[in-house]
């Protein structure tokens, strides 16, 4: 039988011992990298804290200069917006055209928001892990979609400690900073918005949070026509606690603004509540609520309940992943909860090994308000909040 000289010279090279070693040496490494890579492509779609590449590529004077213009368009539809329904019975008065005083308020409060937004950015990379050389290497895996779940209020409700619970699990992304799409910066488009976002496998759902939505006239309309299937959740707090929280932040930023009392009322002889202070008419949840009904269908809209948040964190997480349609991943395992700041932690935050409890714009201590004033102010928002309970099927037991 006859060889040819390339039969001849792969026999020869099988024949030997050591040359045959090596070859199935390097058949197994080749197979050992291609699943190391398979492996690290999923593990970096992974929830990640590393903070959204737009915001760093923003310079100081770029997210000033967009800022300041988006707080302005902000203001002007705050001012613009009408007040609640005649059917409701209660000191409720639409709100006059708003003094410069007035309005260097609301732009205060404006202040604080962007400010604790930044707190928070800046917590979440103090604490991003560095992304390793195959991490960057496989970043290709996945691809930007939409929000398929928003949440979308309150302010100083607990949207926060929700975001970054829901963060823990795998099959949920979300984007760590708030995009104010919807109320700021809506004019640059969806493809702009969409690039924000993380990327996610088939099958993981891409998230994101902004309070200010639930309270922006504009925002339903503007999320329904991008999608009518998206979930929306809103975490809701005491109106009153939430009021004086509110307050609490803004006066963290700007020591000099007036007392909560005075700018709770109108008249304080009268003890007519002054509704064109947000912080006041952020909590009147059913006339936002009857807004987003008017585009979405209650069964779309899940309301957490920002006391049960911090008493029963899993209760409540296995509530909004039974709306989301995910597997029940956080449970009690997930929490402990820390005395000194009051508020359930993470045993081990999602791309830390360590236990994780939110900043120090989280959890501030409270002034000291005139108990008349927050009994007048129960009695204010019991006729709405029995609205929204019977709104919602769910009684929230602020009264």
């Amino acid at each position: 039988m006859e060889y040819s000289p390339v039969c001849h010279s792969l026999y020869a090279l099988w024949s030997s011992p050591v040359k045959k070693k090596l070859i199935l040496l390097s058949i197994m490494f080749l197979i050992w990298v291609y699943m190391l890579y398979s492996c690290v492509g999923y593990c970096s779609t992974m929830p990640s804290l590393v903070v959204d590449g737009y915001r760093g590529k923003e310079t100081g004077a770029a997210v000033a200069k967009r800022t300041e213009s988006a707080g302005t368009d902000l203001v002007s539809r705050l001012l613009a917006q009408p007040q609640p329904w005649e059917d409701i019975e209660s000191d409720y008065e639409e709100p006059s055209i708003r003094t410069a005083a007035s309005r260097d308020l609301l732009n205060n409060e404006l202040e604080a928001d962007r400010a604790d937004d930044w707190d928070e950015m800046r917590g979440e990379q103090q604490r991003a892990p560095e992304p390793s050389a195959m991490s960057s290497f496989s970043n290709g895996s996945g691809s930007k979609k939409l929000p398929q779940a928003i949440i979308i209020g309150v302010k100083k409700g607990g949207t926060r400690a929700l975001l970054e619970f829901l963060r823990v699990h795998p099959d949920i992304r979300a984007v760590g900073a708030e995009p104010h799409f919807f109320d700021r910066n809506y004019d640059n488009g969806l493809e702009w918005y969409r690039e924000l976002m993380p990327k996610t496998l088939e099958g993981q759902i891409t998230m994101e949070k902004t309070p200010s939505y639930f309270v922006t006239r504009e925002a339903p309309a503007r999320i329904a026509a991008m999608s009518r299937d998206t979930k929306l959740i809103v975490v809701v707090r005491d109106p009153v606690t939430r009021a004086i929280s509110d307050y609490t932040q803004t006066l963290s930023k700007k020591p000099d603004i007036p007392s909560f009392e005075s700018l709770t009322f109108k008249n304080r002889t009268t003890g007519l509540i002054d509704t064109s202070w947000s912080a006041v008419q952020i909590g009147i949840y059913a006339k936002h609520l009857d807004n987003w009904l008017q585009y979405f269908p209650m069964e779309q809209i899940l309301f957490v309940s920002g006391e049960r948040l911090i008493s029963d964190p899993a209760g409540e997480l296995g509530r909004v992943q039974d709306f989301l349609g995910l597997k029940r991943i956080i449970t009690d395992k997930h929490f402990y909860f820390n005395q000194t700041k009051g508020f359930p932690c993470l045993k081990k935050a999602e791309g830390s090994s360590k236990p994780h409890c939110l900043g120090k714009t989280k959890g501030r201590t409270h002034p000291n308000i005139d108990p008349e004033v927050v009994q007048r102010l129960r009695d204010f928002y019991r006729p709405f909040n029995m609205k929204f309970y019977q709104m919602t099927g769910h009684n929230f037991g602020w009264d």
